[in-house]
């Protein structure tokens, strides 16, 4: 870490000048905050004071618990202000931070979560942690206060300790911080995927066995594509059930649309109330995916429903998650929406029997209509939760168009009146890589659900995002910012925000057949090779003039959100498909080979790795030859654009298609428009018949 100055900050809170919605939640207590910083480094490397890093985001609810009960406490804050510099920092400001110190935390056995509460050493190496404690003994763990003047003594008094838990931990996290490379990825590691992942799916309820139970989109994305692989029914049916339940259970929001962080219990009925964009997002493109399939014929039933959650859901995104418009009118994606209203978890979310029917009674329902809403949406006078009702469809999933008709009505009125409460808080903070999975989502499922209108939401906040978090030049590319708040950028680029815009302007731009996504998603590729890559062909997390970091990490395990190199891999492989350079194609090659011994040993950590893994081998590029507004290339188009396949990129044939591209050059078939299929640097014989290009390009 650079030279800093010596002399100590000033001993008060300093979160009030953040911009990060998380951090100034605390910005009034009377805890010494510092935010993540060159000067609190500094400050604990002065005073000698093992550092207390408290990691969290703005809609964690038991972040807001700990809060209350610690934080704002004057006798704990004095504490924790006696004994340690204290760090603040919000996870998804900083989630290269978080990752560091969490998995420190998952290196000493524990588990991990949020608020994650760790100590470091003056020089922020890390020597003890936990997540949440309690204000006095409780639930098995000690108290806050107990844990704070233990590891003060322990500190003070026993030194030796705590250098043998740093040299241990440092170690660890240096070698996590390695590829590991191994065989060539190939269909026995999908398979083998596959096959541990099907025989841990809940049968019943979908998703994985148990509770908590979690959307795992990244796990069912690859249960997709090894279904659109090997026709694996087994397959296709984990993922048709898991969105149907969750879709129906009460995870989903069934008034404003949205789904939920996860499911407390294994019947997806009692969410954590908090939204994450990046869950909707991949939830989205799972609901395309399923929408886009015809062969085997989809059940109308829910073909409808896939229909309606994508449209409400964006209706959600464009009502609720606009963050504000800069002078140009472009706008991205805020970040979350709490768990939490008026101190309460889901309060805002949750009904009473007397509740729905009162306000369905002064809307004019009748009593029998409203009591066979109340039997479809689980209202019952001693509730479904805490004596309180969750909306859900999970035991009532159809009903004929005129009660489907009636509901809706019903719906409306509920949600008017929620209107009306205090609705819970919002992160409106944009983040480079969530933005980015949103657009691709969207620019995906504005073609196959017909709606133009959400290709414009998906390039109006592509356009902010490379319009104001861009931040110069970098290796003859462009550079991007991994945040913005009202006007202000925090925090350079990480490898995820670079790995998901670029994949994202390569999917916009087939969406949009706009050529200029593509450009861009090239310049942050030129920035990102120079910024981030290593010579074992992986991708380090953080930038290489990241000067705060104590490790740079390189990790390609999927979680929550993809990994940087799972996204990158598959963003590298579309730009191979659409340009035909094969500098992409190695690129991708060499950074699946990196992970290819950690995708051996444990194959359902790595899905996206996986699919990319996939895409060069089987990947398409379905480029159309054809006038672009006439009647045959536009039904081509669409053709091409709906299709349930993952690893198939889109683009018409024109003076942008990079003379490279093995489609260079070829045009239409006796004046008709024409598909042309290329895979592995070759094109197969043109497709005229839009019915027909399905079979040809996936012929499993």
């Amino acid at each position: 870490m650079p030279d800093t100055p010596t002399a100590t900050l000033p001993p008060r809170n300093l979160l009030a000048d953040e911009t990060s919605p998380y951090l100034l939640q605390h910005a009034d207590n009377p805890v010494h905050w510092r935010p993540w910083s060159d000067a609190a480094l500094a400050e604990a490397r002065a005073t000698g004071k093992p550092i207390l890093l408290s990691v969290g985001y703005a809609a964690c609810h038991w972040c807001h618990v700990m809060a209350h009960e610690s934080f704002e406490n004057p006798d704990i804050a004095a504490l924790m202000n006696r004994h340690f510099v204290n760090i603040k920092v919000d996870r998804e400001e900083r989630p290269d931070i978080d990752a560091i110190y969490m998995q420190a935390l998952h290196l000493m056995g524990e588990h991990g979560g949020w608020p994650l509460t760790m100590f470091l050493t003056p020089d922020a190496k890390p020597f003890w942690g936990g997540t949440y404690f309690p204000p006095e003994p409780r639930f098995g763990r000690p108290s806050f206060p107990q844990v704070l003047e233990a590891i003060a003594r322990v500190a003070r008094e026993e030194p030796e300790k705590v250098a043998k838990n740093v040299a241990a931990l440092t170690q660890a996290l240096a070698a996590m911080a390695r590829a590991k490379p191994g065989a060539a990825v190939g269909p026995a590691q999908m398979e083998s995927a596959a096959a541990t992942l099907l025989r841990t799916i809940d049968r019943r309820d979908g998703g994985l066995q148990g509770a908590p139970k979690f959307p795992q989109c990244s796990l069912f994305r690859f249960l997709w594509n090894e279904h659109r692989r090997t026709g694996n029914p087994s397959a296709r049916g984990a993922v048709a059930l898991t969105l149907e339940r969750m879709s129906q259970g009460g995870l989903y929001d069934h008034l404003g649309g949205g789904y939920a962080r996860y499911s407390t219990d294994a019947q997806w009925l009692v969410p954590h109330f908090e939204k994450m964009l990046y869950d909707n997002a991949q939830i989205l493109e799972l609901l395309t995916l399923l929408a886009a399939e015809r062969d085997p014929s989809p059940d109308p039933s829910l073909a409808a429903l896939w229909r309606a959650r994508a449209e409400e859901t964006v209706a959600w995104l464009a009502r609720e998650m606009i963050a504000t418009p800069a002078a140009d009118g472009t706008a991205g994606f805020a970040s979350t929406l709490d768990a939490d209203s008026e101190g309460e978890e889901g309060r805002f979310y949750v009904w009473t029997d007397a509740q729905v029917r009162s306000v369905l009674k002064a809307a004019g329902f009748a009593a029998a209509a409203i009591d066979r809403f109340c039997r479809a949406y689980d209202v019952t006078p001693q509730g479904n939760w805490e004596h309180k009702v969750i909306l859900n469809r999970s035991a009532c999933p159809t009903a004929d168009p005129a009660e489907e008709a009636l509901f809706a009505r019903a719906r409306a009125a509920l949600f008017a009146n929620r209107a009306a409460r205090i609705a819970p808080g919002r992160d409106d903070k944009v983040l480079a890589d969530w933005n980015g999975l949103m657009i691709a989502a969207l620019a995906r499922a504005g073609q196959v659900f017909g709606q133009p209108g959400w290709i414009a939401l998906a390039a109006r906040a592509f356009a902010f995002v490379s319009r104001h978090m861009d931040a110069g030049e970098a290796g003859g590319g462009r550079r991007l910012w991994h945040s913005w708040r009202n006007g202000t950028v925090r925090v350079p680029g990480l490898l995820a925000d670079y790995a998901s815009m670029i994949r994202a302007g390569v999917i916009l731009a087939g969406a949009a057949a706009d050529p200029a996504p593509l450009r861009a998603a090239e310049a942050w590729t030129r920035a990102a090779f120079a910024l981030f890559l290593d010579a074992d062909g992986a991708f380090f997390t953080a930038p290489a003039d990241a000067a705060d970091v104590i490790v740079r990490a390189k990790d390609a395990t999927d979680n929550a959100v993809p990994s940087g190199n799972g996204m990158m891999a598959d963003a590298l492989a579309r730009l191979w498909l659409v340009t035909g350079e094969d500098r992409y194609r190695a690129a991708a090659a060499s950074l699946v080979a990196a992970y290819a011994g950690g995708a051996a040993e444990q194959p359902w950590a790595h899905p996206w790795l996986l699919v990319a893994a996939d895409m060069l081998e089987r990947g398409a590029a379905v480029v159309i030859a054809g006038t672009p507004d006439a009647p045959d290339t536009r039904a081509m188009l669409a053709a091409a654009h709906t299709m349930p396949e993952l690893g198939v990129t889109v683009q018409l044939a024109g003076d942008d298609l990079p003379p490279g591209h093995p489609a260079a050059g070829k045009g239409t078939v006796n004046g008709r428009a024409a598909a042309h299929i290329c895979r592995a640097g070759t094109c197969g014989l043109p497709v005229t018949d839009p019915a027909a290009l399905p079979a040809a390009v996936n012929p499993t």
